[in-house]
C-alpha cells in the first residue's frame, strides 16, 4: 500500500507541475500572447487586466481613505514681531553713513547698525548696547570699503526692563590711524539740525 500511495502522490505532483512548467516556458510570461487572457501571474492575482505586473516591488499604491493635508499658506513662515527704535541716518564728510537701532522681539533685545562705507578704507565698527542695571553688550565688526550697504549686530540677550531702557551706539574708526573716529551713530541720536 505504501507503494500505491507514493505512486498516486507522484502522479499528482506531475499533473500539478505541468501547467506551471508550461506557463514558465511559454513565450509570454504573463500569458497575454496565448489568447487565453491569463497565465501564471494572472491566475495568482499578480497581474492586472492590462497585463502589467503587480509584483510586490511594483504594486499600485492603495487609495488612501484619509483626506489630503491642507496646503501650507504661500510665502515664508510667519516670524515673531520685532520692534525697533532707531536714531536718524547720519553721514560723515569722509564717506561713512550709518543708522543705529535697538531691536526687541521674542523676549530678547539687541543692537543693529546699518552702514555704508565709501571712504575708500576698511574701518572698524564698535557696536555697544547699554541696558538697565549697567548691562552692556559690545561687538567689533570689520567694515569693508564699498558702496554696498552692510550691518553690524550684537548677540541677542534676554530683555530686562522696557525697550526705552536700552541704548545702542556704533562708532566707526580707521584702524590704522590710531583709531581716528569718523562717525558715531546712536539709537537715541538727535537728528541733524536738532542742536
Amino acid at each position: 500500500m505504501n507503494l500505491r500511495l507514493i505512486g498516486i502522490g507522484a502522479g499528482v505532483l506531475v499533473i500539478l507541475s505541468l501547467p506551471l512548467a508550461g506557463a514558465i516556458a511559454g513565450p509570454d510570461f504573463a500569458g497575454q500572447g496565448d489568447g487565453k487572457g491569463g497565465g501564471l501571474l494572472t491566475s495568482l492575482g499578480l497581474s492586472d487586466p492590462a497585463g502589467h505586473s503587480r509584483t510586490p516591488h511594483q504594486a499600485r499604491p492603495a487609495q488612501s481613505a484619509a483626506r489630503p493635508a491642507e496646503p501650507a499658506p504661500p510665502g515664508p513662515p510667519e516670524q515673531p514681531r520685532t520692534d525697533s527704535r532707531c536714531g536718524p541716518e547720519l553721514s560723515s564728510p569722509q564717506g561713512v553713513e550709518a543708522q543705529t537701532c535697538v531691536l526687541v522681539g521674542a523676549g530678547q533685545t539687541w543692537g543693529r547698525s546699518y552702514y555704508r562705507n565709501t571712504s575708500g578704507h576698511p574701518l572698524d565698527a564698535v557696536l555697544t548696547v547699554m541696558g538697565p542695571a549697567g548691562r552692556t553688550v559690545q561687538i567689533l565688526c570689520a567694515v569693508d570699503s564699498g558702496d554696498e550697504p552692510g550691518l553690524c549686530e550684537t548677540p541677542r540677550e534676554a530683555s530686562a526692563g522696557l525697550p526705552d531702557d536700552y541704548t545702542a551706539v556704533a562708532e566707526f574708526a580707521v584702524p590704522d590711524d590710531e583709531g581716528k573716529l569718523l562717525l558715531r551713530s546712536g539709537s537715541n541720536s538727535p537728528a541733524p539740525g536738532d542742536g
